[in-house]
């Protein structure tokens, strides 16, 4: 298959790597599962929790059921370190389920580009915390998260 370039492509400096992360943050939380998928490598390999996929259509199921049970999704993504060709990120994203019972989840995830920029790998580790919706830090009104609402750090998550 003749891919086409995913910019920025590695090796990342800070200013790419910050880019890559920020555009990631931004398409999950457009919540379009096929958009999403775009970004990975055809034969990308995941693990998420304890669910290991495997290329775009396993990625695509993924994402449409998560997006279907976790409601009102919004995600913070933050540059963790980066390598070469390798990025880790840290994470929080609230939602609630069917019940209106809010969590706010934590992460990490490491994640490992070829050579025309499309996620390869993407190892994520997660945790669920219940919270009251009078908890929530992350809400803002667009689907985006504004460039000037606070950063993971500054909500001291």
């Amino acid at each position: 298959m003749n891919e086409e370039i995913r910019k920025p492509l590695p090796p990342f400096d800070l200013e790419s790597a910050t880019l890559k992360v920020r555009m990631a943050e931004n398409a999950w939380n457009l919540k379009d599962a096929q958009k999403i998928s775009m970004a990975y490598s055809p034969d990308s390999q995941w693990r998420n929790r304890d669910m290991f996929l495997s290329g775009r259509d396993e990625i695509v199921s993924f994402l449409k059921a998560k997006f279907a049970k976790e409601l009102d999704y919004r995600l913070c993504k933050e540059l963790w370190a980066f390598t070469n060709n390798k990025i880790a990120v840290r994470f929080a994203y609230e939602w609630h389920d069917e019940h209106d019972q809010w969590f706010r989840s934590y992460g990490n995830e490491n994640w490992e580009f070829n050579e025309k920029g499309y996620m390869q790998k993407r190892i994520a580790s997660i945790n669920d915390l219940k919270i009251e919706e009078s908890e929530r830090k992350l809400i803002w009104d667009t689907d985006i998260r504004p460039e000037d609402y606070a950063s993971l750090v500054q909500l001291d998550l």
